[in-house]
């Protein structure tokens, strides 16, 4: 079964239909489903959500909860907890790309991403394309 890593800005494309990729995402997050994908995303992506969501998108509070109590209940999305491990990992991976202006949760997504063998992404970033992999919104 295919894998397809959702970072913040494909979550935020999601969920805001004023977002540039809105029905892009849509489009993708909906067809990737009924090929039977799995979504893979992590608890920092998650964090840096819930600030894209409270601001600048200025969503309200309970549709976030609810937003999020979807992501995280959901069988179709696996929510990789970034442990010690993958801390180290991803800020050693930080340290050695100071050439990039990846962030540290960047960083985690691609060391997971790497891990798990995921080539494609949901993502309006281009830090995901310098990484390797394949940005599906664009």
């Amino acid at each position: 079964m295919a894998e397809i890593f959702v970072d913040t800005s494909g979550w935020g494309n999601l969920i805001d239909s004023q977002q540039p990729f809105h029905r892009l995402a849509s489009a993708v997050y909906r067809n990737a489903r009924q090929q039977g994908a799995r979504f893979v995303t992590t608890n920092y992506v998650i964090t840096e959500l819930v600030a894209l969501m409270s601001s600048p998108l200025r969503i309200p509070k309970p549709k976030i909860v609810a937003f999020v109590e979807s992501v995280k209940t959901s069988p179709l999305i696996e929510m990789i907890i970034v442990d010690l491990e993958l801390d180290n990992a991803a800020w050693e991976l930080f340290k050695r790309r100071q050439d990039k202006d990846w962030s540290l949760v960047d960083c985690a997504s691609f060391v997971v991403m790497q891990q798990r063998g995921i080539s494609a992404s949901l993502t309006s970033d281009r830090h995901f394309e310098q990484a390797g992999s394949i940005r599906l919104l664009k």
